[in-house]
């Protein structure tokens, strides 16, 4: 399976910004995130652009601090992500702040259940 396609410069920004926090996890093969209790909350995406999750009083701060504006996805707006300038992902120091402010507030967020099955596991539906 083919890797992360985007700009390698881009990506070896942002796998230095997640290895500065040893609680967190890059993911991803081909789309880059960071995600914790199944709620993920950075990601780099083919372009190489960068979409940091936030809370509200965090999101209006770096909004308006960094000039940036909220993400889109294939035509979709994601309410609560912020678009990472090009220039802060260069500042991994100054972007990690960010990027534990989030994942901590990821962590007051009620766990996703999960939809992997358990090692094992056989489906039980019936066959046609």
């Amino acid at each position: 399976m083919p890797g992360y396609q985007g700009p390698p410069d881009r990506l070896a920004l942002y796998e230095r910004l997640v290895a500065s926090v040893a609680e967190i996890e890059r993911k991803g093969a081909m789309m880059p995130y960071t995600s914790r209790n199944g709620h993920m909350f950075s990601l780099l995406d083919p372009t190489g652009s960068m979409v940091l999750r936030l809370p509200s009083d965090a999101r209006q701060d770096f909004l308006s601090r960094y000039s940036s504006r909220i993400a889109e996805q294939y035509g979709h707006t994601l309410p609560e992500y912020v678009v990472v300038p090009d220039a802060l992902l260069d500042r991994t120091e100054e972007l990690r702040a960010w990027l534990i402010r989030s994942h901590d507030w990821i962590g007051t967020l009620k766990p996703k259940p999960t939809t992997r099955r358990p090692k094992g596991a056989t489906d039980k539906r019936p066959s046609r």
